[in-house]
């Protein structure tokens, strides 16, 4: 098919969007593929669909032949089946809720598990239906609070997302497992970089859940790797816990020190004022830093939580929210302190001369966790919950202990993976997901099915999504130039780009003639005809447009020649017309 520029709806920019902060945002809008409707909002033009759409027919395929099957479900959703599964309520303020005018409460859906679910419940009643893996690519909608970076963490994204159906856990592997093999033939044919790391579930639920992450220094997500192969985002890095200790002899001492609010004037005053460990001089790494969280749970409830992490180290906050979500984290307020007059600020500490604080043997109502270096025997310096006083020599399991363990300390590069080898930290954009769901919604929903000896037992589900419109932005991203866009032939929006220049009517008239021979072979066509337009605006057009095959019909076209350009390696070839269409058409 040949579309011409000339009536295509198309005009094209020659500056950056004002608030474009990343290569995808600021080629895209230019190139005329999005527009900004509003904050984290694009309207999309016809380049941009015709990208979606080859993106989208990628991901089809390979759904296919995972044995997967498309459907569609409304973005808008009632809130029942939500309420039913309790993430009415835990979604907090991240979705967008609505009323009809009969004061029925809706919401624009950020994911359809429960949709899912209630349809097969509708449809499916016995094993014999089973394994069922369906999908949809849809729009969803979350209230982001800091919509950023175009396409990239927008408040409406396309979303492929599939849930597989089994009776049984063995069912539920072999499912997982092929639409993660599914995922992988996607991105190795969209040529993208991935690595697949073990994540958090969040708000989804269930119990394995892995992440396709590409590498970028853009990306949101910081993810670790071993030199022994393991791999996690940041939020589900598992700290390797160090073996426990001797409990010693001996009893906690009380020290004054004066001024001593942070954990750097703690260790001066250390340094200066008391004798000196074994080990040398004393270090953060020797401090127990005791952090006042407040949880701000789904029903508006506060709790305030106290975490206990080695001075060197600090609360990461991405790690926190993983741990307790659906709970958002604040810093403790003024407020919060002086409904607890037994915390001394800047000298917050599990223990006492008076006795326990903090944790199992504490009547403070406040839940203290530990991070997991904190075990038996392990020697602290900490707050001693009187102004200006700290107290050294304090052993988990001899003088104090916790109500649990919370892994959310800062995470650094060389740290000890699981394996027992040292980590690298790297940044990363989150481009798919895959989880094992389990029977959380199918028990929320009352999902079952008559099994072999006819007795009824839950599905178990997994669920795995791609971000459409966020993979289109990350292969902007990856294939672009000081000029402008250089799409994979894979997504391209055309597969040939004839540029039609010059005086007079040869380059039009041989143009005509090419873009007819073009479609004829099968090709679709971009063919800028327009009349009046210099030849320095089509080829900045061309540029920016980024079709990776070009032919220029230009000065020679009297001659019968053309010019082939490869935008990708810059190849810029003069050849006779018959053999430019012979040549695009074999590639």
């Amino acid at each position: 098919m040949v579309t011409r520029l000339s009536s295509f709806f198309f005009r094209s920019l020659r500056e950056d969007p004002a608030d474009a902060e990343v290569v995808s945002h600021r080629l895209l809008v230019r190139a005329s593929y999005i527009r900004r409707q509003a904050p984290g909002i694009f309207a999309w033009l016809p380049l941009g669909l015709r990208v979606k759409a080859k993106l989208e027919q990628i991901v089809r395929e390979e759904m296919a032949a995972a044995g997967a099957q498309e459907v569609h479900f409304p973005a808008l959703m009632p809130r029942e089946p939500y309420e039913a599964t309790g993430r009415w309520t835990e979604y907090g303020d991240g979705i967008f809720r609505l009323q009809d005018r009969h004061g029925a409460d809706y919401l624009l859906a950020p994911t359809h598990e429960e949709a899912f679910t209630l349809l097969v419940k509708d449809l499916y009643s016995s094993y014999k239906d089973l394994p069922l893996t369906i999908y949809q690519i849809q729009d969803k909608y979350r209230d982001e609070a800091r919509p950023r970076a175009g396409l990239l963490r927008g408040r409406e994204f396309t979303m492929k997302d599939a849930y597989s159906f089994d009776y049984s856990d063995e069912g539920l592997d072999a499912s997982y497992d092929a639409q993660r093999a599914a995922y992988e033939r996607i991105f190795q044919r969209l040529g993208m970089e991935y690595v697949i790391v073990k994540a958090d579930a969040g708000a989804m639920g269930g119990s394995k859940s892995e992440e396709f992450l590409h590498p970028t220094p853009i990306g949101e997500d910081t993810f670790v790797r071993s030199a022994g192969g393991y791999t996690a985002n940041v939020e589900a890095f598992e700290t390797r816990v160090p073996e426990a200790l001797p409990i010693p002899d001996g009893a906690p001492v009380v020290f004054d020190s004066p001024q001593t609010p942070t954990i750097q004037t703690l260790v001066d005053h250390l340094n200066a004022h008391i004798d000196r460990p074994a080990t040398g001089e004393w270090t953060a790494g020797h401090t127990l830093k005791n952090v006042v969280l407040a949880l701000v749970h789904p029903d508006k409830a506060r709790e305030l939580v106290i975490i206990g992490v080695p001075g060197d180290r600090d609360v990461d906050a991405k790690r926190v929210e993983a741990a307790f979500a659906p709970a958002e984290v604040e810093q403790a307020t003024e407020a919060d302190f002086a409904r607890h007059p037994a915390l001394v600020k800047g000298y917050i500490g599990p223990w006492s001369a008076q006795g326990a604080v903090l944790g199992e043997e504490s009547a403070s109502g406040i839940r203290y966790l530990v991070d997991p270096r904190v075990v038996d025997g392990t020697s602290w310096v900490t707050g001693a919950n009187e102004h200006e006083k700290h107290v050294h020599s304090l052993v988990y399991g001899r003088d104090f202990t916790a109500d649990g363990v919370v892994d959310v300390a800062t995470v650094r590069e060389g740290d000890t993976a699981p394996d027992g080898t040292p980590i690298t930290l790297e940044r990363g954009m989150e481009i798919g997901h895959v989880f094992q769901l389990g029977r959380k919604y199918a028990e929320a929903l009352g999902l079952k099915v008559l099994d072999q000896n006819g007795k009824l037992v839950t599905v178990t589900m997994g669920s795995y999504g791609i971000g459409i419109t966020r993979i289109l932005a990350a292969i902007a991203e990856l294939n672009n130039d000081d000029k402008g866009l250089i799409w994979p032939a894979s997504v391209s929006p055309f597969d040939v780009h004839v540029v039609a220049t010059g005086k007079g009517d040869d380059a039009l008239n041989l143009g005509e003639e090419i873009v007819t021979q073009l479609e004829a072979a099968g090709l679709d066509v971009l063919f800028d005809d327009r009349p009046k337009v210099s030849p320095g605006v089509k080829f900045g057009d061309a540029e920016l447009i980024g079709v990776p095959q070009l032919l220029v019909v230009g000065r020679g076209a009297a001659d019968g020649e053309v010019e082939l350009w490869d935008r990708r390696t810059g190849n810029r070839e003069v050849v006779p017309a018959a053999d430019a269409v012979a040549r695009l058409t074999a590639r």
